[in-house]
C-alpha cells in the first residue's frame, strides 16, 4: 500500500491549491472494493454518472437517477479514507433552477458523505455554480464534451475545434468566475486544453485533453480492462482484467462440468478437522 494512505483526508481547498503543481491523480469508482484499491493512490475519486453505462448497461448517462448516485456514493464512501470524493449530479436534477440544484446537491452530500459535487455546463450553469458555492456546496465543473448533452452534440464528438474553441474558453472562464474549485476538460483539442490551463486560476482535470492539464481522470474499469464495450482514444489500458476474469470463469465452468470442483479440500467431513473455517 502507498505510504500516503493514512494521511489527512483531501479537501476541495487542497485540490484548488494544487494549481500548477504536481499533477492531480483522479479516477472513478462505483463500488467499495474499487474505492479501497484506488484510495491510496488518488487525490480525487469521482462517483461518475458513467456508472449507468459501465455497471448498469445503459446506452448513455441520461437514465441515471439521483437514487442510483446515492447508492453508489454510499458504497464508495465506505471504501475511502484519503481521497476527495466527488459525486456527479445526474441529468435532470439540477438544470431546472439553482434551487433544484441546491436541494439535490444537499441530499447527495447528506446521504453519501461526499464533500463536493460535479455538474456539467459552462456559461449556462455559472449562476447555479455561484448559488451552490455561496451556500456551502463546493463544485467541480465540467466543460467541453458534456455527456449529458450527447443528444445536443449528436454523439460523443470532440468539442472546441475551429471557431468553437472560443465557446469552450468562455465556459471555462465562466465556471472559474462563478466559484468552481476545479474543472474537468473532456475531449477537447490538446492545444485548447493547454491554453485554458494557462488562462484560468483553478485546476483543470483532463480526460481526452492535454498532459499540460493540472490533473488527469479516467474510469477505473477502463484502465483495468473490465469495461470492454468500447475503448475511447483517450483511454490507456493498464491491465486486461476482463479477459483474465472470463478465462477464470471458463475454467471454473469446465471444472464443475468435469466434476473436478469441488475437490476434497473444498468440502466438509462429518467431524471437524484442523483448517476447517467458515
Amino acid at each position: 500500500m502507498s505510504a500516503v494512505a493514512n494521511t489527512k483526508a483531501i479537501t476541495p481547498p487542497d485540490i484548488h491549491s494544487r494549481k500548477g503543481g504536481t499533477p492531480l491523480v483522479c479516477l472513478t469508482a462505483y463500488t467499495t472494493p474499487v474505492a479501497r484499491l484506488v484510495d491510496p493512490h488518488c487525490d480525487v475519486v469521482l462517483v461518475g454518472d458513467s456508472v449507468g453505462m459501465v455497471l448498469h448497461g445503459l446506452p448513455t448517462t441520461l437514465g441515471v437517477t439521483l437514487d442510483m448516485m446515492i447508492v453508489h456514493g454510499q458504497a464508495v464512501r465506505r471504501g475511502l479514507e484519503r481521497a476527495l470524493m466527488v459525486v456527479d449530479i445526474p441529468f435532470g436534477s439540477y438544470e431546472e433552477s439553482p434551487d433544484q440544484a441546491f436541494r439535490n446537491a444537499a441530499r447527495l452530500m447528506a446521504e453519501t458523505g461526499c464533500a463536493t459535487v460535479k455538474l456539467e455546463g459552462g456559461e449556462n450553469m455559472a449562476a447555479t455554480i455561484r448559488f451552490l458555492t455561496a451556500r456551502g456546496v463546493p463544485v467541480m465543473a465540467h466543460v467541453g464534451l458534456t455527456p449529458q448533452a450527447v443528444n445536443t452534440f449528436g454523439g460523443y464528438r470532440v468539442q472546441g475545434r475551429g471557431d468553437d474553441a472560443e465557446r469552450i474558453r468562455r465556459d471555462a472562464g465562466a465556471v472559474t468566475e462563478a466559484g468552481a474549485f476545479s474543472v474537468v476538460l473532456e475531449k477537447v483539442p490538446e492545444p485548447l486544453a493547454r491554453r485554458i490551463t494557462e488562462e484560468i486560476a483553478i485546476p483543470t482535470i483532463g480526460i481526452g485533453a492535454s498532459p499540460a492539464c493540472d490533473g488527469q481522470i479516467l474510469v477505473a474499469d477502463d484502465i483495468l480492462g473490465m469495461f470492454t464495450d468500447f475503448q475511447p482514444k483517450f483511454v490507456k489500458r493498464y491491465a486486461e482484467l476482463g479477459s483474465e476474469a472470463e478465462a477464470a470463469i471458463a475454467a471454473y465452468a469446465d471444472d464443475v462440468r468435469e466434476r473436478r470442483f469441488p475437490a476434497a479440500e473444498h468440502v466438509y467431513a462429518t467431524t471437524s478437522k484442523a483448517g476447517d473455517v467458515a
